[in-house]
């Protein structure tokens, strides 16, 4: 950690995006890979009860400038990117917590998969339950199962994208063009991060996420 004055960095909904960088592309990735390998690593040798809540507060005292110049040009499929998307998603939850807990909970009452179950948020979902469970999700990263904690934000994911895309076939019916366009956009961001978070869970149980 440092010293600079906290400036916290809003990203809109289309955040999953390549930032541009000084480095070397392969020195870049290589930092990139390296870090998170260091840093998860540390996190959990760790005998330090405050150090994963410092984590997991990380971004809320400086943004995700610190993260972004090293790990969002990761691939998507690697420990990087995947720690970066973790952080990432959890920064647009907390950032509109009314619109995301009203897709995941849309999506609760439609899906008949296990998903809601393997996300873990309360029922109902409000916004502070969806808060909690965006911690509960990156804090699991550091503590807990890896492959679990990508399990999670997967399912939460797909839950959320199938209640996006409720709402904006809602939309449509109302003739609402922008509000479904929106819904559309996020439900088709989300569904795609889903497929990422379970690539990944599937690499760390064989031990291949780098």
């Amino acid at each position: 950690m440092n010293d600079r004055p906290m400036r916290p960095v809003k990203r809109s909904n289309d955040a999953f995006e390549a930032f541009e960088g000084g480095l070397d592309p392969a020195l870049e990735l290589r930092i990139a890979h390296d870090s998170a390998r260091a840093l998860v690593h540390r996190v959990r040798s760790s005998d330090d009860p405050d150090l994963v809540e410092r984590m997991v507060a990380y971004t809320d005292e400086h943004g995700l400038d610190t993260l972004a110049e090293l790990w969002a040009r990761a691939s998507a499929r690697s420990l990087p990117g995947a720690l970066w998307r973790l952080s990432l998603l959890r920064a647009l939850i907390r950032q509109d917590p009314d619109g995301t807990s009203l897709m995941f909970q849309r999506g609760s009452e439609i899906l008949r998969t296990a998903d809601v179950v393997v996300a873990g948020a309360e029922a109902p979902t409000g916004p502070a339950q969806i808060r909690d469970l965006a911690d509960a999700v990156l804090r699991g990263a550091y503590t807990g199962d890896f492959a679990i904690a990508l399990d999670r934000a997967a399912a939460f994911c797909r839950t959320a994208a199938s209640g996006a895309a409720d709402l904006a076939d809602a939309a449509d019916l109302v003739v609402n063009d922008d509000r479904a366009a929106d819904f559309t956009s996020r439900a088709s961001r989300l569904a795609t991060s889903a497929e990422d978070f379970t690539a990944c869970a599937r690499l760390e149980r064989r031990g291949a996420l780098y």
